[in-house]
């Protein structure tokens, strides 16, 4: 069992950046790929970036992809979203996951309470 719990979200002028928190807590974290996901209102959810279990691998959205850098930390059981020249588009709720490591939501057994994101324009 993971229990994951994001923070870092807010307001922020196109632009700027924002760094996404997530405090995992259970003994298995390290063994868990995680991913970012966000979702728009009016729009389903989609996938952000994610990172292999010990970190080696990061995989993005081609809409994110050289703006956003996935992190982890198995000794303190967190992963990051570091996300700089942040547009409008990039507005959503952002969740992390914790599962395979794979792009695809239906591969993530457990999910954060998201943490919003809003950036003005």
């Amino acid at each position: 069992q993971v229990q994951l719990v994001e923070s870092g979200g807010g307001l922020v002028q196109a632009g700027g950046s924002l760094r996404l928190s997530c405090a995992a807590s259970g003994r298995t974290f390290s063994s868990y790929g995680m991913g970012w996901f966000r979702q728009a209102p009016g729009k389903e959810r989609e996938f952000v970036a994610t990172i292999s279990w010990s970190g080696g691998s990061t995989y993005y959205a081609d809409s994110v992809k050289g703006r956003f850098t996935i992190s982890r930390d198995n000794y303190k059981n967190t992963v990051s979203l570091q996300m700089n020249s942040l547009n409008p588009e990039d507005t959503a709720v952002y969740y992390c996951a914790a599962g395979s490591g794979s792009p695809h939501m239906q591969e993530y057994h457990y999910w954060g309470q998201g943490t919003q994101v809003t950036v003005s324009s």
